[in-house]
């Protein structure tokens, strides 16, 4: 059974970094495109970035630029670097794994728990 750990969210004023990580357990990391996800309260689930296996990325328009998505297969771990942060990119972070590149949420089969990211003004 996939196991998906995120850490590193938390306080940051606006312009600040913060860097996500997320665990992954359970299956081989490899094999596996990851995502990012955010849900601000009140808003559905968007997209935020993905790694394919190849390590092909993704973004959406409002991250790119500033945030960066990028995996450890040693460690099974992704990462997500996020700079010059903005108040709207106060969210809850999902890490997520699915067996092919896409931005849609439906094909990820398995996802963490998430990690709330506050970014104050």
């Amino acid at each position: 059974q996939v196991q998906l750990v995120e850490s590193g969210g938390g306080l940051v004023q606006a312009g600040g970094s913060l860097r996500l990580s997320c665990a992954f357990s359970g299956r081989t990391f490899s094999y596996y495109t990851m995502g990012w996800f955010r849900q601000a309260s009140g808003k559905e689930r968007e997209f935020v970035t993905y790694i394919s296996r190849s390590s092909g990325t993704s973004y959406a328009d409002s991250v790119k630029g500033r945030f960066t998505v990028s995996r450890d297969n040693a460690k099974n771990t992704v990462y997500l670097q996020m700079n010059s942060l903005k108040p709207e990119d106060t969210a809850v972070y999902y890490c997520a794994a699915a067996g092919i590149p896409t931005t849609t949420s439906t094909t990820y089969n398995y996802w963490g728990q998430g990690t709330q990211v506050t970014v104050s003004s």
